[in-house]
């Protein structure tokens, strides 16, 4: 596959893990549990919004790799 191809994919992926990661993250911080908690909010807001970056890595890794 040209890195071309693989950018477009690599992309489309990208903008899938963003969307599916906020929605599933704005479920979660709904909880009852979670939300009548600040200290328990405050980690949860730092673990969301840096956790996405470990599986969009590979993605990126993917995408750009050189051609054969």
């Amino acid at each position: 596959m040209r890195i071309r191809t693989r950018k477009f994919f690599g992309t489309i992926a990208l903008l899938l893990l963003v969307v599916v990661w906020s929605l599933a993250g704005m479920t979660v911080a709904q909880l009852p549990w979670l939300a009548n908690s600040g200290l328990l909010q405050a980690i949860f807001y730092v673990v969301a919004g840096i956790g996405w970056v470990l599986p969009a890595m590979p993605i990126v890794s993917w995408m750009s790799r050189p051609d054969a």
